[in-house]
Protein backbone atom coordinates (compact mmCIF):
# COMPACT_ATOMS: atom_id res chain seq x y z
CA UNK A 1 0.00 0.00 0.00
CA UNK A 2 1.70 3.70 -0.77
CA UNK A 3 2.49 5.52 2.08
CA UNK A 4 0.76 8.88 2.60
CA UNK A 5 2.40 11.57 3.73
CA UNK A 6 0.35 13.14 6.56
CA UNK A 7 -0.42 17.26 6.22
CA UNK A 8 -1.68 19.80 8.66
CA UNK A 9 -2.58 23.08 6.89
CA UNK A 10 -1.92 26.54 8.56
CA UNK A 11 -3.99 29.48 7.46
CA UNK A 12 -6.95 28.98 5.28
CA UNK A 13 -7.45 32.32 3.37
CA UNK A 14 -7.63 32.49 -0.51
CA UNK A 15 -4.18 30.45 -1.13
CA UNK A 16 -4.50 28.12 1.73
CA UNK A 17 -8.34 26.89 0.64
CA UNK A 18 -6.58 26.52 -2.63
CA UNK A 19 -3.22 24.08 -1.57
CA UNK A 20 -6.13 22.48 0.80
CA UNK A 21 -8.41 21.44 -2.63
CA UNK A 22 -5.47 20.93 -4.20
CA UNK A 23 -4.56 18.26 -1.38
CA UNK A 24 -7.84 16.76 -1.09
CA UNK A 25 -8.91 16.45 -4.30
CA UNK A 26 -5.49 16.04 -6.75
CA UNK A 27 -2.65 14.66 -3.82
CA UNK A 28 -3.53 10.81 -3.46
CA UNK A 29 -0.31 10.61 -1.89
CA UNK A 30 -1.01 12.58 0.59
CA UNK A 31 -4.03 13.25 3.71
CA UNK A 32 -5.10 16.15 5.58
CA UNK A 33 -5.64 14.78 9.04
CA UNK A 34 -5.99 19.19 10.28
CA UNK A 35 -6.34 22.33 9.26
CA UNK A 36 -6.22 26.30 11.53
CA UNK A 37 -7.88 29.18 11.40
CA UNK A 38 -9.32 31.72 13.04
CA UNK A 39 -12.17 31.63 10.76
CA UNK A 40 -15.36 30.30 10.96
CA UNK A 41 -16.25 30.17 7.09
CA UNK A 42 -12.76 28.65 6.63
CA UNK A 43 -13.73 25.77 9.42
CA UNK A 44 -16.88 24.93 7.18
CA UNK A 45 -14.64 25.22 3.99
CA UNK A 46 -12.51 23.04 5.89
CA UNK A 47 -15.15 20.24 6.75
CA UNK A 48 -16.99 20.47 3.77
CA UNK A 49 -13.39 18.84 2.09
CA UNK A 50 -13.67 16.22 4.82
CA UNK A 51 -10.77 17.48 7.39
CA UNK A 52 -11.22 15.64 10.18
CA UNK A 53 -9.96 18.09 12.74
CA UNK A 54 -10.18 21.74 12.40
CA UNK A 55 -8.77 24.47 14.83
CA UNK A 56 -7.67 27.47 15.61
CA UNK A 57 -4.55 27.83 16.76
CA UNK A 58 -1.67 27.03 14.44
CA UNK A 59 0.26 24.78 17.04
CA UNK A 60 -1.87 22.81 17.32
CA UNK A 61 -1.75 21.97 13.52
CA UNK A 62 2.49 21.56 14.47
CA UNK A 63 2.29 19.90 17.64
CA UNK A 64 0.01 17.39 16.40
CA UNK A 65 1.69 13.91 16.74
CA UNK A 66 0.40 12.44 13.54
CA UNK A 67 1.44 15.36 10.89
CA UNK A 68 4.24 14.96 9.42
CA UNK A 69 4.25 17.80 6.99
CA UNK A 70 2.66 21.67 7.75
CA UNK A 71 1.90 23.72 4.71
CA UNK A 72 1.55 27.62 5.79
CA UNK A 73 -0.47 30.22 4.21
CA UNK A 74 -0.72 32.20 7.08
CA UNK A 75 -0.07 35.75 6.94
CA UNK A 76 3.77 36.28 6.09
CA UNK A 77 4.83 37.58 9.73
CA UNK A 78 3.95 34.40 10.94
CA UNK A 79 6.15 32.21 8.22
CA UNK A 80 9.22 32.36 10.11
CA UNK A 81 8.12 31.29 13.57
CA UNK A 82 6.09 28.38 12.17
CA UNK A 83 8.43 27.16 10.27
CA UNK A 84 10.92 27.68 13.11
CA UNK A 85 8.38 25.85 15.59
CA UNK A 86 7.42 23.11 12.95
CA UNK A 87 11.26 22.28 12.10
CA UNK A 88 11.96 21.64 15.61
CA UNK A 89 9.29 19.18 16.26
CA UNK A 90 10.81 17.23 13.32
CA UNK A 91 7.89 18.22 10.20
CA UNK A 92 8.89 19.02 6.99
CA UNK A 93 7.38 22.52 5.68
CA UNK A 94 5.54 24.00 2.25
CA UNK A 95 5.36 27.52 3.28
CA UNK A 96 4.15 30.11 1.20
CA UNK A 97 6.75 33.19 -0.26
CA UNK A 98 7.57 35.40 1.06
CA UNK A 99 9.27 33.18 3.61
CA UNK A 100 10.03 36.47 5.58
CA UNK A 101 11.26 40.69 4.31
CA UNK A 102 13.95 40.73 6.37
CA UNK A 103 17.06 37.76 5.60
CA UNK A 104 18.19 37.77 9.61
CA UNK A 105 14.42 35.93 9.88
CA UNK A 106 15.16 33.85 6.42
CA UNK A 107 18.44 32.58 7.92
CA UNK A 108 16.55 31.87 11.36
CA UNK A 109 14.08 29.65 9.72
CA UNK A 110 17.11 28.27 7.69
CA UNK A 111 19.73 27.13 10.14
CA UNK A 112 16.37 25.50 11.98
CA UNK A 113 15.45 23.39 8.82
CA UNK A 114 18.95 22.42 8.97
CA UNK A 115 19.70 21.32 12.72
CA UNK A 116 16.63 19.47 12.30
CA UNK A 117 17.40 17.70 8.76
CA UNK A 118 14.00 18.39 7.57
CA UNK A 119 12.82 19.44 3.88
CA UNK A 120 11.66 23.22 3.38
CA UNK A 121 10.11 24.19 -0.02
CA UNK A 122 8.54 27.54 -0.70
CA UNK A 123 5.66 28.09 -2.70
CA UNK A 124 7.16 30.07 -5.67
CA UNK A 125 4.16 28.58 -7.84
CA UNK A 126 5.90 30.27 -11.51
CA UNK A 127 8.41 27.78 -11.52
CA UNK A 128 6.30 25.09 -11.88
CA UNK A 129 3.80 26.63 -15.07
CA UNK A 130 4.68 24.50 -17.75
CA UNK A 131 5.71 27.24 -20.35
CA UNK A 132 8.09 28.67 -17.80
CA UNK A 133 9.47 25.30 -17.13
CA UNK A 134 9.80 24.70 -20.95
CA UNK A 135 11.92 28.25 -21.56
CA UNK A 136 14.33 27.48 -18.35
CA UNK A 137 14.70 23.80 -19.64
CA UNK A 138 16.06 25.18 -23.22
CA UNK A 139 18.24 27.54 -21.73
CA UNK A 140 19.70 24.86 -19.34
CA UNK A 141 20.28 22.68 -22.30
CA UNK A 142 22.05 25.64 -24.39
CA UNK A 143 19.89 25.88 -26.93
CA UNK A 144 19.35 29.95 -26.86
CA UNK A 145 23.40 29.66 -25.96
CA UNK A 146 24.78 32.19 -23.80
CA UNK A 147 21.94 34.18 -22.02
CA UNK A 148 22.57 37.86 -22.83
CA UNK A 149 19.19 39.65 -22.08
CA UNK A 150 15.80 38.54 -20.04
CA UNK A 151 12.37 39.97 -20.47
CA UNK A 152 10.21 39.72 -17.54
CA UNK A 153 6.40 41.42 -17.80
CA UNK A 154 4.19 41.03 -15.12
CA UNK A 155 1.17 43.06 -14.43
CA UNK A 156 -1.89 42.69 -12.36
CA UNK A 157 -5.41 43.46 -13.53
CA UNK A 158 -5.75 45.56 -10.86
CA UNK A 159 -4.44 47.08 -7.79
CA UNK A 160 -5.59 45.46 -4.11
CA UNK A 161 -6.65 48.19 -1.76
CA UNK A 162 -5.32 50.32 0.05
CA UNK A 163 -5.33 49.11 3.65
CA UNK A 164 -3.50 45.77 1.70
CA UNK A 165 -0.64 47.90 0.57
CA UNK A 166 -0.14 49.73 3.44
CA UNK A 167 0.81 46.50 5.72
CA UNK A 168 2.06 44.40 2.60
CA UNK A 169 5.77 45.55 2.89
CA UNK A 170 5.49 47.30 -0.57
CA UNK A 171 5.51 45.98 -4.33
CA UNK A 172 9.30 44.53 -4.03
CA UNK A 173 7.95 41.94 -1.66
CA UNK A 174 4.83 41.11 -1.94
CA UNK A 175 4.54 41.43 -6.15
CA UNK A 176 7.74 41.68 -7.03
CA UNK A 177 9.56 38.89 -5.44
CA UNK A 178 7.78 36.38 -7.90
CA UNK A 179 9.53 38.24 -10.61
CA UNK A 180 12.96 38.13 -9.07
CA UNK A 181 12.89 34.17 -7.95
CA UNK A 182 11.82 33.38 -11.88
CA UNK A 183 14.77 35.93 -13.27
CA UNK A 184 17.24 33.69 -11.34
CA UNK A 185 15.38 30.46 -12.25
CA UNK A 186 15.62 31.09 -16.25
CA UNK A 187 18.77 32.48 -16.28
CA UNK A 188 20.79 30.07 -14.01
CA UNK A 189 22.38 32.96 -12.25
CA UNK A 190 22.89 34.74 -9.36
CA UNK A 191 21.94 38.54 -9.75
CA UNK A 192 24.57 41.20 -8.51
CA UNK A 193 23.28 44.52 -8.84
CA UNK A 194 20.18 46.19 -9.08
CA UNK A 195 18.72 49.64 -10.37
CA UNK A 196 14.78 50.61 -10.01
CA UNK A 197 12.87 53.38 -11.33
CA UNK A 198 9.83 53.96 -10.18
CA UNK A 199 6.58 55.79 -8.98
CA UNK A 200 2.99 55.76 -7.75
CA UNK A 201 0.85 56.27 -11.16
CA UNK A 202 -2.47 54.15 -10.12
CA UNK A 203 -2.62 55.44 -6.50
CA UNK A 204 -0.70 58.78 -5.71
CA UNK A 205 -1.42 58.35 -2.11
CA UNK A 206 0.38 55.03 -1.35
CA UNK A 207 3.64 57.37 -1.70
CA UNK A 208 3.06 58.67 1.92
CA UNK A 209 4.15 55.28 3.38
CA UNK A 210 7.19 54.81 1.01
CA UNK A 211 5.34 52.39 -1.43
CA UNK A 212 4.91 52.27 -5.50
CA UNK A 213 2.79 50.87 -8.29
CA UNK A 214 4.31 50.98 -11.19
CA UNK A 215 8.37 50.38 -11.56
CA UNK A 216 11.23 49.15 -14.61
CA UNK A 217 13.88 47.22 -12.85
CA UNK A 218 16.98 46.27 -14.21
CA UNK A 219 18.76 43.22 -13.03
CA UNK A 220 22.80 42.49 -14.10
CA UNK A 221 23.35 38.77 -12.94
CA UNK A 222 26.70 37.38 -12.68
CA UNK A 223 27.35 35.37 -15.79
CA UNK A 224 26.99 38.92 -17.19
CA UNK A 225 23.27 38.66 -18.98
CA UNK A 226 21.10 41.90 -18.20
CA UNK A 227 17.34 41.34 -17.09
CA UNK A 228 14.43 43.94 -17.28
CA UNK A 229 11.76 43.83 -15.32
CA UNK A 230 8.43 45.66 -15.93
CA UNK A 231 5.74 45.78 -13.02
CA UNK A 232 2.35 47.32 -12.83
CA UNK A 233 -0.75 46.72 -10.60
CA UNK A 234 -3.28 47.59 -12.67
CA UNK A 235 -3.42 45.97 -16.58
CA UNK A 236 -7.18 46.79 -17.41
CA UNK A 237 -6.94 44.22 -20.38
CA UNK A 238 -6.31 41.26 -17.62
CA UNK A 239 -3.01 39.47 -15.89
CA UNK A 240 -0.11 40.14 -18.16
CA UNK A 241 2.59 37.54 -17.31
CA UNK A 242 4.73 37.43 -20.31
CA UNK A 243 8.59 36.20 -20.55
CA UNK A 244 11.76 36.46 -23.12
CA UNK A 245 15.14 35.22 -22.70
CA UNK A 246 17.99 35.71 -26.17
CA UNK A 247 20.70 35.15 -26.06
CA UNK A 248 23.90 34.14 -28.58
CA UNK A 249 22.22 31.31 -30.39
CA UNK A 250 18.36 32.37 -30.44
CA UNK A 251 15.75 33.43 -28.00
CA UNK A 252 12.67 31.76 -26.31
CA UNK A 253 9.66 33.37 -24.87
CA UNK A 254 6.22 32.15 -22.97
CA UNK A 255 2.98 34.61 -24.01
CA UNK A 256 -0.04 34.85 -21.96
CA UNK A 257 -2.46 32.12 -21.56
CA UNK A 258 -6.26 33.15 -22.97
CA UNK A 259 -9.14 31.09 -22.60
CA UNK A 260 -8.49 30.33 -26.32
CA UNK A 261 -6.61 30.92 -29.19
CA UNK A 262 -8.77 32.05 -31.47
CA UNK A 263 -8.06 35.54 -33.70
CA UNK A 264 -10.91 36.97 -35.87
CA UNK A 265 -10.27 39.76 -38.15
CA UNK A 266 -12.83 42.02 -39.77
CA UNK A 267 -12.76 45.20 -41.15
CA UNK A 268 -12.13 46.74 -37.48
CA UNK A 269 -8.90 44.53 -37.47
CA UNK A 270 -8.14 41.53 -35.33
CA UNK A 271 -9.92 40.40 -32.18
CA UNK A 272 -8.41 37.88 -29.46
CA UNK A 273 -9.44 37.07 -25.92
CA UNK A 274 -7.68 38.95 -22.81
CA UNK A 275 -5.22 36.92 -20.96
CA UNK A 276 -6.69 34.94 -17.97
CA UNK A 277 -8.03 37.20 -15.46
CA UNK A 278 -5.92 36.94 -12.18
CA UNK A 279 -3.29 35.00 -10.46
CA UNK A 280 -5.48 31.65 -9.71
CA UNK A 281 -6.67 31.15 -12.91
CA UNK A 282 -3.24 31.59 -14.76
CA UNK A 283 -1.63 29.30 -12.34
CA UNK A 284 -4.38 27.00 -11.48
CA UNK A 285 -1.87 23.72 -12.71
CA UNK A 286 1.33 25.40 -11.54
CA UNK A 287 0.08 25.68 -7.92
CA UNK A 288 -1.26 21.78 -8.57
CA UNK A 289 2.56 20.86 -9.78
CA UNK A 290 4.47 22.74 -6.80
CA UNK A 291 2.37 20.84 -3.95
CA UNK A 292 3.29 17.47 -5.75
CA UNK A 293 6.88 18.73 -6.18
CA UNK A 294 6.66 18.93 -2.58
CA UNK A 295 4.78 15.97 -1.74
CA UNK A 296 7.04 13.49 -3.82
CA UNK A 297 10.26 15.00 -2.54
CA UNK A 298 9.54 14.36 1.11
CA UNK A 299 7.94 11.20 0.53
CA UNK A 300 10.89 10.27 -1.98
CA UNK A 301 13.24 12.09 0.71
CA UNK A 302 14.68 14.30 -2.87
CA UNK A 303 15.81 17.81 -2.36
CA UNK A 304 13.59 20.47 -2.01
CA UNK A 305 13.88 22.44 -5.75
CA UNK A 306 13.16 25.52 -3.86
CA UNK A 307 14.64 26.11 -0.33
CA UNK A 308 15.47 28.83 2.16
CA UNK A 309 18.63 29.95 0.21
CA UNK A 310 15.79 30.71 -2.84
CA UNK A 311 14.08 32.66 -0.87
CA UNK A 312 16.75 34.60 1.18
CA UNK A 313 18.38 35.98 -2.54
CA UNK A 314 14.65 36.61 -3.59
CA UNK A 315 14.17 38.74 -0.77
CA UNK A 316 17.52 40.35 -0.89
CA UNK A 317 16.97 41.51 -4.59
CA UNK A 318 13.96 42.88 -2.89
CA UNK A 319 15.27 45.24 -0.06
CA UNK A 320 18.12 45.99 -2.52
CA UNK A 321 15.40 46.90 -5.15
CA UNK A 322 13.63 49.03 -2.45
CA UNK A 323 17.04 50.98 -1.81
CA UNK A 324 17.80 51.83 -5.52
CA UNK A 325 14.50 53.98 -5.36
CA UNK A 326 14.51 55.25 -2.24
CA UNK A 327 18.37 56.48 -3.05
CA UNK A 328 18.43 56.36 -6.13
CA UNK A 329 21.34 54.54 -7.58
CA UNK A 330 22.20 51.06 -8.61
CA UNK A 331 22.40 48.87 -5.99
CA UNK A 332 24.85 45.58 -5.48
CA UNK A 333 23.34 42.39 -3.42
CA UNK A 334 26.42 42.17 -1.95
CA UNK A 335 25.64 45.58 0.36
CA UNK A 336 22.42 43.49 1.35
CA UNK A 337 24.19 40.63 1.70
CA UNK A 338 27.00 41.81 3.61
CA UNK A 339 24.42 43.72 6.28
CA UNK A 340 22.57 40.43 6.76
CA UNK A 341 25.51 38.30 7.72
CA UNK A 342 27.53 41.20 9.70
CA UNK A 343 24.12 41.09 11.74
CA UNK A 344 24.35 37.09 12.01
CA UNK A 345 27.55 37.39 13.63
Amino acid sequence: MTKKLKTGVIGLGRIGQIHLSNLVHHMPDAEVIIASDLSPAAHAFARDLGVPEVVTDAYDVINHPGVEAVIICSPTPFHVPYTVAAAEKGKHVFCEKPLDVTLEAIQAAEKAVSDNNVKLMLGFNRRFDANFMNVRHLVANEKIGEPHILRITSRDPAPPPVEYLKVSGGIFLDMSIHDFDMARYIVGSEIKEVFVKGDALIHPEIREFGDIDTAVIVLTFENGAIGVIDNSRKAVYGYDQRLEIFGSKGMAKAENNTTDTLIHFDSNGGHSSLPLHFFLERYETAYRVCLKTFIDCVLKDTPSPVDAHDGLMATAIGIAAMKSLTEGRSVKLDEVLHYAAAAQE
